[in-house]
């Protein structure tokens, strides 16, 4: 089971992903959960204290590391475009709750469309998590679309889009579903998330294929609460992980 959930900023990408890697690791799988958002908030989600999150460097910002596996160095401008990382994910993953926390950051390319070393490192250990042949791997991507055209997905099973109930969330899904097809993934399903009634939910159903339609999550201040006091909604909203559980079960028809 290798997915990336993406979606617009502050649909509730992190809760879902943390709750997924909470459920499998439960079942006594071995999870690797990546933050492949700037803005990284899963290790938090998965039950973290916030001094815990600040003290771990993001693999994008380990130049020296990423200098060693390229064989880059201020004095030679040409390096590995595929350097060895398969040991990283274990080496550099945080323990918490079961779950092996990647936190991968972002390289901000500005511009220039440049690659730089640690650009080419974190593309390549995102590439080798597909090769975990035996793990559950969850990607919680940065917000938008921009992810998708550098590629750095390209290998996952499938993509969870997490929209809400309304027009511009529903374009994301088909936005994401176009570049996906680019990308040679051929599997997007979608988790609406924040359902207030049986408005939102037939707004939804017309909508979305049956067939990419994983499951509702119904708008539950218990999520925020957690968000509030900076705990994992896995311990704090038993609602949602029966929502997310369901939708797991779905998930798990495809392995």
């Amino acid at each position: 089971m290798k997915v990336a959930i993406t979606g617009k900023g502050g649909v509730g990408k992190t809760t879902l992903s943390s709750t997924l890697a909470r459920l499998y690791a439960a079942e006594g799988r071995t999870v690797l959960a990546a933050d492949v958002d700037p803005d990284a908030n899963l290790g938090l989600a998965l039950g973290m204290s916030q001094e815990e999150v600040d003290s771990i460097t993001p693999i994008s910002k380990m130049h020296a590391l990423a200098k060693e596996r390229t064989g880059a160095s201020d004095d030679n401008k040409f390096y590995k475009l595929n350097p060895y990382v398969a040991d990283i994910p274990d080496t550099y993953a945080k323990d918490i709750n079961g779950v092996k926390l990647l936190v991968m950051g972002t390289v901000d390319l500005g511009g220039s469309g440049c690659v730089c070393p640690e650009h080419v490192m974190l593309k390549q250990i995102l590439a080798s998590l597909t090769y975990r042949k035996n793990d559950v791997v969850i990607m919680d991507m940065e917000a938008g679309l921009e992810h998708l055209g550098r590629g750095t997905a390209a290998n996952m099973d499938q993509f969870i889009v997490v929209i809400e109930p309304g027009s511009r969330s529903v374009q994301t899904y088909r936005n994401v579903k176009r570049l996906a097809a680019d990308l040679g993934v051929k599997k997007v399903r979608v988790v609406a998330n924040k359902i207030r009634d049986a408005q939102d939910e037939e707004f939804i159903r017309k909508a979305i294929p049956a067939e990419d339609f994983l499951g509702f999550i119904h708008y539950n201040t218990e999520i925020m609460d957690a968000d509030r006091n900076g705990k994992s909604p896995y311990d704090f909203s038993p609602a949602a992980i029966e929502e997310i559980q369901r939708i797991k079960e779905i998930l798990d028809q495809d392995e």
